[in-house]
């Protein structure tokens, strides 16, 4: 569970992560469009304040300034437009009319010139022209517009240096006067508002030491005190590497709000598999320790109440000695015997029951406690197999030992090893049927030792082997209760195996038998 949950942490971290990077990516594009269409707009109003003059007006001033050339007495010129057939096809010229008057002789003079327009100059002789108008007057005309296009080149060049100088000079204006920060501001706004990106925003223009311009003017948006660390940056005029870098810096004080909302639907799931997983690692929790202190508990009765059991269990016993005393009855055994017998010998189960849950308690606790002995193996084995014998010999059935002729020594505690051997001789005799058909056999190998316990009774069903060699679990047999015992026998088998790192493994087929094997590694 805390692998569960530590994995939706992580992938919620790294979901986060992707979001956030995503939003950075897309602001980042953002803010350089921003940068460039504010740089356009400023470059196009530079234009519009230079160009805002009638270029016509200009070329007509120029004109009258030619014309005035042509004659010794400077008056008055007036120009108009007209229409010329050139090639058959109209075409647009002026008319440029000049008065003279000469105050010495009193003469008044009066001379047109067709001037081609500047808009539509073109070659106007190719040999095989033919106008309305007199070839002097077209050739005049001629070059009157050649000498006017030199006048005007010469302006568009005196024009486009003014408009350099103009360009450079700007470097030198102060910022808060250059830039127009309420249009910056819509501009911003309009471009968040595209890229559908929160419009819960404030910037800052830094100069290139970090230090915020000031304007004249304030507007909500404007925040001098923004973290430039934690906002993104961009150079406002990125095209002009000449001039003073200055720093547009937009913050997002709600960008992790934002960048939640755009993790949608999977980060509620994964909040919602967290908090189930905190909730169910906390019940979990509090169950582990109620039992754990309920186990503790347990453990604790019963070995006081085993302890406490020992004491009648040995008053019985020598009760039962004394009984069966001729002296102290006075003869009168013989009536008493048989009642004395099966006393002591229910008095030697019960102890043996208790010797039994005390083990178990002990086991629990991890306060057994084994010796290191050599012990050898096959004289054990025969020995228990001859005590366990007596139990076969009233009914009807055998006990076979298939034992190696050569000694086999391993190191552990003789006590527990021969409690383990004879638990499960038990138990195969216990659950034979009628007729008893029990097999011991030990297989040798040289890094194995393998004791096998083999029955034909009643065999265990698939789905409960996993749970006999739990404490106090008894295989379900309905209301039936052939066999006497509370379950602690394989338990017991099992904890001692585990304490000697040996391993304990079951085979069984129902109506058939098991075969209960204990490998030890030499």
């Amino acid at each position: 569970m805390l692998a569960l949950l530590l994995i939706q942490i992580y992938q919620t971290i790294q979901l986060y992560d992707r979001k956030s990077d995503d939003f950075k990516a897309k602001l980042k594009t953002t803010t350089e469009r921003i940068v460039q269409v504010h740089q356009r707009i400023e470059d196009a109003d530079k234009y519009v304040a230079m160009m805002s003059e009638d270029l016509r007006r200009k070329y007509r001033n120029v004109l009258k300034e030619e014309f005035r050339n042509l004659f010794e007495a400077k008056e008055s010129i007036s120009i108009h437009d007209t229409m010329v057939y050139v090639k058959g096809q109209l075409q647009n010229y002026l008319v440029v009319t000049g008065h003279a008057y000469d105050s010495i002789s009193g003469v008044t003079t009066k001379q047109e010139i067709l001037a081609r327009d500047v808009r539509k100059i073109r070659d106007m002789f190719d040999g095989k022209a033919t106008t309305l108008l007199e070839e002097d007057s077209i050739r005049e005309a001629y070059n009157l517009d050649q000498r006017v296009m030199h006048k005007i080149v010469k302006k568009a060049t005196y024009l486009n240096d003014k408009m350099l100088e103009t360009f450079r000079d700007n470097s030198y204006v102060e910022p808060n006067k250059r830039i127009n920060l309420l249009l910056l501001d819509s501009l911003i706004k309009a471009e968040l508002e595209a890229d559908n990106l929160p419009t819960d925003y404030s910037f800052v223009i830094t100069e290139e030491n970090n230090k915020p311009i000031t304007f004249d003017y304030d507007i909500k948006t404007y925040d001098k005190d923004i973290d430039t660390t934690k906002a993104q940056g961009v150079a406002l005029f990125p095209d002009k590497i000449l001039e003073d870098k200055l720093l547009l810096h937009l913050y997002f004080p709600n960008s992790q709000s934002f960048i939640l909302q755009a993790m949608g639907s999977p980060l509620i799931i994964s909040l919602v598999l967290m908090v189930l997983i905190i909730v169910s690692i906390t019940f979990m929790f509090k169950t582990i320790v109620t039992q754990k202190k309920l186990d503790e508990l347990k453990n604790d009765f019963i070995s006081n109440m085993t302890h406490e059991f020992k004491t009648p269990i040995s008053t019985i016993s020598l009760a039962c000695q004394a009984m069966a005393d001729p002296d102290m009855m006075q003869g009168q055994t013989e009536v008493t015997a048989p009642f004395v017998k099966m006393i002591s010998d229910e008095n030697k189960r019960l102890g043996t029951l208790v010797e039994a849950i005390l083990q178990s308690a002990v086991i629990e606790r991890g306060e057994l406690k084994v010796r290191s002995e050599n012990i050898e193996l096959v004289s054990l084995i025969r020995d228990i197999a001859k005590t366990a014998s007596f139990r076969i010999a009233g009914a009807d059935g055998e006990l076979i030992l298939d034992l190696p002729n050569e000694d086999v020594i391993i190191v552990a505690d003789r006590l527990y090893v021969t409690n383990m051997i004879s638990n499960l001789i038990d138990n195969a005799i216990k659950y034979s049927r009628e007729e008893i058909h029990v097999t011991v056999r030990m297989k040798v190998t040289s890094s194995q030792i393998v004791i096998s316990v083999l029955d034909k009774g009643i065999g265990i069903k698939r789905e409960y082997i996993q749970k006999i060699f739990d404490k106090l679990y008894r295989v379900p047999t309905g209301n039936v209760h052939n066999v006497k015992g509370f379950g602690l026998g394989l338990s017991y088998v099992k904890a001692i195996a585990d304490q000697f790192g040996w391993n304990i493994s079951v085979k069984s087929q129902v109506n058939e038998g098991s075969e209960f094997s204990i490998t030890i590694n030499r």
